[in-house]
């Protein structure tokens, strides 16, 4: 049991945590008020919490740092997601302190974000850094979060539907700057993930054999693959392009507008040709479903898109191998075609 004693005019509190005796300023001249800071201090130990912290003083900027050095220390893959995510959280959470973030509070963040546009999936991405973030706070010794509030994950429409048709591609490819030319050929080809095409160098590409090798680590899933351009001519040319146009010596196949360094962020430039071409706001993931889509058309074993494409999953696989309208009319004529040969001759339908 803990003790209450005086210096001065002021109430100090003992209690032992673990047999450790420890001394603290109640910060009152008033003995009740002691009393009542000492039964908390004895409450959080039992609870096996350290007691005294000041969880009040933590902000979410402070969690905010911690949680990025986190993804840079495990090296994860979704740095700029998880960036993009703070900014937004940082307009309604910056500066505060984390008692301030509750419930109430989260919950008029989301409804302020789906106000301003954004998609339940995005919102959860951000609902999730903000969890990450302070489950990384309350486990650090000493904790700088005592509680992880509640936070309602939004539901989400997994289905994938945007993808090109040949004509979209050939028309966004017309409109596009010259320097993302080769690089939207390569990945609506082979639906390599932007950040691999990114990071791509000529050390990966064996132009003996024409494949590219993604070593374990580069990819979203850490496990290595091979892509082989095998006979594509119009690949070969690109590849054959791009490293005639390195005057720079840079080591990446798909440098910068420059030329000078990987590439970055070219939004800007993606939406200006897509409003170009008349094609409508598309997303560069497009190229991914539609590369799934063209090899399961194209007679590719399934195993083998999933390869070729990374996908590790068959669920994920699942939502881009998407059917539009164009494939639902080939399956009507291909019933219909099927039922001639048989020579069954349906006949009409006589209304009585």
């Amino acid at each position: 049991m803990g003790s209450i004693y005086r210096r001065g005019q002021t109430y100090w509190i003992k209690y032992s945590d673990h047999g450790k005796i420890i001394r603290e300023s109640a910060d009152t001249v008033k003995k009740a008020v002691a009393k009542g800071l000492l039964n908390i201090r004895e409450g959080e130990i039992l609870q096996g919490k350290s007691p005294g912290l000041h969880f009040d003083k933590t902000t979410f900027d402070e969690l905010a740092e911690e949680f990025l050095m986190d993804y840079k220390l495990n090296k994860k893959k979704s740095m700029d997601r998880a960036q993009r995510s703070l900014n937004h959280l940082l307009k309604e959470f910056g500066g505060i302190t984390v008692p301030r973030i509750t419930s109430p509070r989260i919950l008029g963040y989301t409804l302020k974000r789906q106000d301003e546009g954004a998609t339940n999936a995005t919102i959860n991405r951000e609902l999730s850094a903000l969890k990450r973030l302070l489950n990384l706070g309350a486990q650090q010794t000493p904790p700088k979060v005592d509680r992880v509030p509640k936070i309602t994950m939004l539901k989400e429409n997994n289905v994938r539907k945007g993808f090109f048709e040949h004509g979209d591609f050939i028309a966004l490819r017309d409109a596009i700057d010259d320097y993302l030319k080769g690089l939207i050929t390569f990945a609506y080809k082979t639906g390599m993930r932007l950040g691999e095409i990114r990071g791509l160098t000529w050390e990966q590409v064996d132009f003996q054999y024409w494949t590219i090798r993604l070593e374990v680590g580069m990819t979203k899933n850490d496990e290595g693959r091979v892509f082989a351009i095998g006979d594509d001519e119009e690949l070969k040319k690109v590849f054959s392009n791009q490293w005639a146009d390195n005057i720079q010596n840079v080591p990446y196949v798909f440098p910068n507008k420059n030329g000078n360094g990987k590439i970055k962020d070219f939004r800007g430039a993606w939406n200006t040709a897509c409003e170009s071409a008349g094609i409508g706001k598309r997303l560069f993931h497009d190229f991914r479903r539609t590369a799934v889509r063209n090899m399961i058309r194209a007679g590719i074993p399934e195993n083998v898109a999933m390869k070729i494409s990374g996908h590790k999953t068959r669920s994920v696989f699942d939502r881009y191998n998407i059917v539009n309208e164009a494939d639902i009319k080939n399956a009507s004529g291909q019933l219909n075609r099927y039922l001639e040969e048989l020579g069954t001759d349906l006949g009409t339908i006589d209304k009585k």
